[in-house]
């Protein structure tokens, strides 16, 4: 999905933010030989960060510049930039992490895989001379999410690729990605946006009102993605509602109900639900301890603020500082190999009481 700005003239890059990296790369393709150029072209990049801060969109973004024929690129009007704005441009090609589902394999970048046939058909397309211009760009999504097989035979390609050829990797953390691949690349660490520029984007790019466009980006936590994501699916923002609902129940209820919960919990295969409903807890009691200390502006839940205020006056400073920390701790288990209905059962024993 392209973030587009609306004001796209020759060389701005379709995105919101990360002026930097833009910045960074667009001097790259300055025109000039090598020593001309204040930074050198690489032949494969790896973009970090958090889920849904824009990885892929921005590297979509450079795909396009790459491929523009435009001494300023991206120029947004020649054959180039309009081919990769209907995503039908032949010298492009994204790997997204798949899953086999009936017996097709289907895009799932939660359990889905990149597989070692995957890196086969890269290589023997990169051999290939391109079809529109003077370069091919590959984009693959999501290394961290790569099978050994797939990561260990795209390394010789990403050590030594053909002259026409630009790899761009997308990987949620550096520790995540086989050292030897990122050797290969050239890293490129996007960092959460500023709330100002996600609340903007919201407003003018998706037409969001005022109020949800202030909401949302306070939730994002820098995640523009993350954002339209809430804007476009009115039901995800209805789960939120119903997750703090749940907190709320449970702070008022007893030992059982809270261990009943916890086995509820624990029996769902749904791990994406899972780590929702911990995103929203941690950031309802990081808004009651930031109350506590006066810096009720910078809460994150404003539609609930009356609430935040209670819980702020009813809980001791210390005890929301000890829960933040549980579920910090207990997230951290979760990701690993874990006795999970026993991590949640510490996580709901020990939720501060609310009578």
């Amino acid at each position: 999905m392209i973030m587009a700005s609306p004001h796209q003239t020759p060389g701005d890059w379709p995105v919101y933010g990360h002026t930097w990296a833009s910045q960074y790369l667009q001097r790259a393709l300055q025109p000039g030989d090598d020593a001309e150029r204040t930074v050198r072209l690489s032949h494969a990049y790896l973009f970090l960060g958090p889920p849904q801060v824009g990885k892929t969109t921005f590297a979509r973004a450079f795909a396009t510049a790459l491929l523009c024929t435009s001494p300023v690129a991206p120029c947004h009007t020649c054959r180039h930039c309009r081919l990769m704005a209907l995503n039908t441009h032949p010298d492009f090609r994204m790997l997204q992490p798949t899953v086999k589902a009936d017996k097709e394999f289907v895009v799932d970048r939660q359990k889905g895989e990149l597989r070692a046939e995957m890196a086969e058909q890269l290589i023997r397309d990169v051999a290939l001379r391109p079809m529109e211009g003077a370069r091919k760009v590959f984009l693959i999504q999501d290394m961290h999410l790569a099978n050994p097989a797939f990561a260990n035979k795209l390394l010789k390609t990403l050590e030594e690729p053909p002259p026409h050829v630009v790899l761009l990797v997308t990987a949620r953390h550096r520790a995540e990605v086989l050292p030897t691949i990122v050797s290969r690349c050239q890293v490129i660490d996007l960092r959460p946006l500023d709330q100002t520029v996600v609340r903007e984007a919201l407003q003018q790019g998706w037409q969001a009102a005022p109020t949800e466009a202030d909401l949302l980006a306070r939730l994002a936590a820098g995640r523009l993605g993350w954002a339209v994501e809430q804007l476009r699916h009115p039901e995800r923002r209805a789960e939120r509602d119903q997750q703090l609902a749940t907190l709320w129940r449970l702070m008022a209820a007893d030992r059982l109900d809270r261990l009943r919960f916890a086995g509820e919990l624990a029996s769902q295969r749904d791990n994406q639900h899972l780590f929702s409903l911990l995103e929203v807890w941690t950031s309802w009691w990081r808004d009651v301890l930031l109350t506590q200390a006066g810096a009720g502006e910078a809460c994150s839940n404003v539609d609930a603020l009356p609430r935040i205020g209670e819980h702020a006056r009813q809980l001791e400073t210390r005890t929301v500082q000890h829960y933040l920390a549980t579920l910090k701790r207990i997230e951290g288990y979760l990701r690993h190999t874990v006795n999970v209905r026993l991590a949640l059962d510490v996580l709901l024993l020990k939720l501060p009481a609310v009578g």
